[in-house]
């Protein structure tokens, strides 16, 4: 998914190829960046996310592309707000999950601010009830952390000339059911006890021994609660636990 000059130092997730995190990236790798006049100014970016290693790998990853640039970085909600006033990007790259003001706080705050930012938020989560609430709160797009780089950078572009982007498996989480579904009644009793054990901050060969099962057994065990919660990494997972009285 990241091409060959890019490389990254972030664990992919399971069942994906690549996470955004910190990298390194060579520029010509993005050669794609559609044509622009040198006149127009650049889709200007502010990011917004409590891990530095995510937000210098955003960084590198938007800078390369000759038509966006990154004029800005806050690490939880409040901090967004004071950067985006000072900046006026066009667009804010925002986190959900942040100590402090969250993700969706920090959106409530900026549009009850009156910012003409246009908000995308890049979290790990998919759950409807989190969408559906940052929705509400003033953003128009939605990725997930384990998007391609390019589909990142096309989102930025998309928001910033008025369109809402939409990961396909958000839009899908936004789709109308007939019966609400409780994500931890699809829990088996396995993949209940290994999330509880993660939550605790046990790695996987820990879970592995306190539970008298091979390691393998416990990355498949997990990989089924990702999807059956709607988490793209064991710490969206445990916070996710605890959240939710799982933990």
């Amino acid at each position: 998914m990241i091409p060959a000059s890019v490389s990254t130092t972030v664990d992919p997730v399971p069942g994906t190829n690549t996470e955004v995190g910190a990298t390194q990236v060579d520029s010509a790798a993005w050669t794609d960046s559609p044509a622009t006049d040198t006149a127009n100014r650049p889709t200007t970016v502010v990011l917004v996310d409590d891990h530095r290693l995510v937000r210098a790998g955003l960084r590198g990853i938007i800078d390369a592309a000759t038509d966006l640039t990154v004029i800005g970085e806050a690490a939880d909600g409040a901090e967004a707000v004071q950067v985006v006033r000072s900046t006026h990007p066009d667009v804010v790259l925002m986190d959900l999950s942040m100590p402090g003001v969250d993700g969706i706080q920090g959106t409530a705050l900026l549009r009850d601010a009156g910012e003409s930012a246009r908000v995308v938020v890049l979290t790990s989560f998919v759950e409807h009830e989190r969408v559906t609430a940052a929705l509400a709160a003033g953003a128009v797009g939605y990725l997930l952390k384990d998007s391609d780089p390019r589909d990142v950078l096309e989102a930025i572009r998309s928001a910033a000339a008025g369109h809402a982007p939409l990961d396909a498996r958000v839009a899908r989480a936004l789709l109308p059911s007939a019966k609400p579904v409780d994500p931890a009644a699809a829990l088996s009793v396995r993949e209940r006890e290994v999330l509880v054990l993660v939550a605790q901050g046990l790695a996987n060969k820990q879970v592995a021994r306190a539970m008298g099962i091979s390691e393998r057994t416990v990355k498949a065990h997990l990989g089924n609660v990702f999807r059956h919660i709607g988490v793209a990494d064991r710490t969206s997972a445990a916070l996710w636990a605890r959240d939710n009285g799982v933990a």
